[in-house]
């Protein structure tokens, strides 16, 4: 997989997932059968189930949320999953 530029500060969360890939340089295009492809899908459903779960908690759109503690590594494809508690909170306004 080939990268481009990545964004270097992120604020708020997406469900678009060719935003959440372009966090890390990514485009869907780039995406095969590999190993590595099918794990940045799983932790896109990860990503997914961890935001719906935080806009739920704190009432916000996706956009109003970040992700946080552990669950940080979700925000940029690649990162390492995990199974603890999500922490988030609401991104202030400009």
């Amino acid at each position: 997989m080939k990268k481009i530029n990545s964004i270097p500060e992120i604020v708020g969360e997406t469900t678009d997932v060719e935003s959440w890939l372009i966090r890390a340089g990514l485009r869907f295009s780039d995406l095969g059968n590999d190993a590595a492809s099918i794990a940045i899908r799983k932790q896109w459903r990860e990503y997914q189930a961890a935001v719906h779960r935080c806009c739920v908690t704190l009432h916000q759109p996706p956009s109003r949320v970040q992700l946080s503690g552990d669950y940080a590594n979700l925000r940029i494809p690649g990162g390492a999953s995990t199974n603890s508690a999500i922490a988030c909170r609401v991104v202030p306004s400009p």
